[in-house]
């Protein structure tokens, strides 16, 4: 009965979001309220509130809505019960009414509580930003372990607004016999459904973890250095994935086009073969439980011997979304990574800039060596980038000079093998190569000079 009642009302929930008010199969018409507190050391606060409206209309929009308006609602103060002031949950009721708006979306944080006095005050749905965030994600995802990870997260958040999902929760079942007491609450057995449920699913990515793992000891078997882009959402990285390693990975210009991990081979200019791994895009106010769950994914980001943050330099907000994406970048514990050289970037979209803008451009290029401008959609300097990351990858590694008979050419190609030929020189008395050999092959390199009757010298 329990279970029945459940898939009930999430067929209502998933109906909600996806059919007018009017039960027909169309958009879902949308208003966007973006609340902005007046003040100056809120979350966020680098980010103009104009910004912040747009970037919440454009995730409205990730879904296929029909925003039919969009507006800055200042507060002065938070309301435990609706977030917004008396006058102003009026105000806004009104203009739903005249909308007709299906779902409101605020563009903030909203506790159960306020989410579901909105709901009864302007007769009609709400989600947060948070909540707006995982429908797209639960849209987008594709793979098994996506999925899960998303579930996750989706049912993390809903643990706490059972209070809102349900209309009999203060209804008691009862027990039986004399001992048996009033019996269990209707919230207290869904609580427990779904904690069962997020244990089951914590398992079942713990094997994803484990297989992920597995495959990660694989690739340091071979060994490749794993290249990661991250960045901000729809900041260009599926495009330059696609643009560096010839694939068809999903590009599109809109938020969270990607969800789903992606690693493909990718050569350097010197034949050196490294993996380029394509991530979620980051984005403000990121949900923690979204995070969290995504971690598995992340790790990959973790893993990496080099980081690429790909960054849209066409965007007035490229700065603000830097911090978001350093952020992230700290909550997963990569500040080493963000002090040191493991992190590159990539200021994407430079076609779309006017003289002004390249020039500037080019100036914080100059000031940051670890920059590199171009344009993934056209390949506009990505030779350019290449040689950043093999600069990167190669700066700390040995170079060690051996000297090779001439008589001994399966020896010189073994060289040729197993590392990165810098300089070859031939002398009277046989060919001295300067070789660089990546560090964890230098235990392999040294033993094979020993059997070979080499003396290898460090430079």
């Amino acid at each position: 009965m329990i279970r029945a009642s459940q898939r009930r009302t999430k067929k209502i929930a998933d109906e909600s979001l996806t059919t007018g008010a009017n039960g027909e199969d169309d958009s879902p018409r949308v208003l966007v309220f973006h609340p902005e507190l007046k003040r100056a050391d809120q979350a966020g606060s680098w980010r103009d509130s104009s910004s912040r409206l747009e970037e919440a209309v454009s995730l409205t929009g990730a879904l296929d809505f029909e925003v039919v308006g969009a507006e800055i609602v200042p507060i002065a103060k938070t309301r435990p019960g609706t977030l917004f002031g008396t006058g102003v949950v009026e105000r806004l009721g009104t203009q739903i009414k005249a909308e007709e708006a299906d779902i409101v979306m605020v563009n903030g944080k909203l506790s159960p509580i306020q989410q579901r006095n909105l709901e009864r005050e302007w007769k009609c749905k709400v989600i947060d930003r948070t909540g707006l965030i995982l429908e797209i994600f639960a849209d987008r995802a594709r793979t098994r372990e996506g999925r899960l990870q998303v579930q996750l997260a989706l049912l993390s958040y809903q643990k706490s607004r059972l209070v809102r999902t349900w209309t009999h929760l203060e209804r008691q079942r009862g027990g039986r016999g004399f001992l048996a007491g009033p019996g269990e609450r209707q919230i207290e057995i869904d609580r427990r459904l779904i904690g069962d449920k997020l244990a089951k699913l914590r398992r079942e990515l713990e094997e994803v973890k484990r297989t992920r793992e597995l495959h990660r000891e694989a690739r340091r078997r071979v060994p490749y250095p794993i290249v990661a882009l991250v960045g901000y959402t729809n900041a260009g990285k599926s495009t330059l994935f696609n643009q560096l390693t010839v694939s068809d990975v999903f590009a599109e210009d809109m938020l969270f086009a990607t969800l789903d991990p992606t690693m493909r081979g990718l050569v350097l200019p010197s034949g050196r073969k490294v993996i380029l791994s394509d991530t979620v895009g980051f984005v403000s106010d990121l949900p923690h439980d979204l995070v969290a769950a995504f971690r598995a994914t992340l790790e990959e980001v973790l893993e990496a011997d080099l980081i690429i943050h790909v960054r849209d330099a066409s965007s007035h907000e490229t700065e603000a979304q830097k911090l978001d994406v350093l952020e992230v970048l700290k909550e997963l514990g990569l500040q080493k990574a963000i002090d040191g050289e493991e992190l590159v970037e990539a200021l994407n979209k430079c076609d779309q800039l006017d003289d002004e803008g390249l020039t500037a451009l080019q100036e914080y290029s100059a000031r940051h060596p670890n920059t590199v401008a171009i344009s993934a959609i056209k390949g506009t300097n990505c030779d350019g980038l290449l040689a950043l990351i093999e600069g990167r990858l190669t700066q700390d590694m040995p170079v060690f000079e051996v000297r090779v008979p001439y008589a001994d050419g399966k020896a010189l190609a073994r060289l040729y093998e197993q590392g990165e030929v810098l300089k070859r020189l031939d002398g009277e008395d046989g060919i001295l190569v300067q070789v660089r050999i990546d560090e964890s092959r230098v235990g392999r390199f040294e033993d094979w000079c020993a059997k070979s009757g080499f003396n290898p010298h460090l430079l």
